[in-house]
């Protein structure tokens, strides 16, 4: 909540990618930073301070990937497997989500197409 109590929610993903890869792109066609965090201000609705954060993040990394819309997908597993999962995600420092979705996409890649239906 800022001080007069209006809120400012913060960008989604897709939409923070699109944020930087915009500062990316006035970097790359040379415009400098402190007048490319002016247009994006006024172009994102956003304070310049801000937007310098966005050309500031474009100088520093690059484009960025803007990823792809997720959607909840409920399975049932059995107890120990899910305690791996759980395990495995805490260890690599990882969300589940993104563990499985590592895993689901290394194994569709494969083409595991004629596995037994249960």
């Amino acid at each position: 909540m800022s001080r007069l109590g209006q809120h400012h929610s913060r960008s989604s993903g897709p939409e923070y990618a699109a944020r930087i890869n915009a500062a990316a792109e006035l970097a790359e066609a040379g415009v400098p930073a402190a007048e490319a965090a002016r247009v994006l201000a006024t172009r994102l609705g956003c304070s310049v301070r801000q937007a310098r954060r966005y050309v500031d993040q474009a100088a520093a990394d690059g484009r960025v990937r803007v990823p792809e819309a997720s959607t909840v997908f409920t399975v049932k597993l059995p107890t120990g497997l899910a305690a791996r999962v759980r395990a495995q995600a805490r260890e690599a420092g990882i969300t589940i989500s993104a563990l499985v979705t590592q895993a689901l996409e290394e194994f569709l890649s494969r083409g595991h197409r004629n596995h037994p239906r249960r």
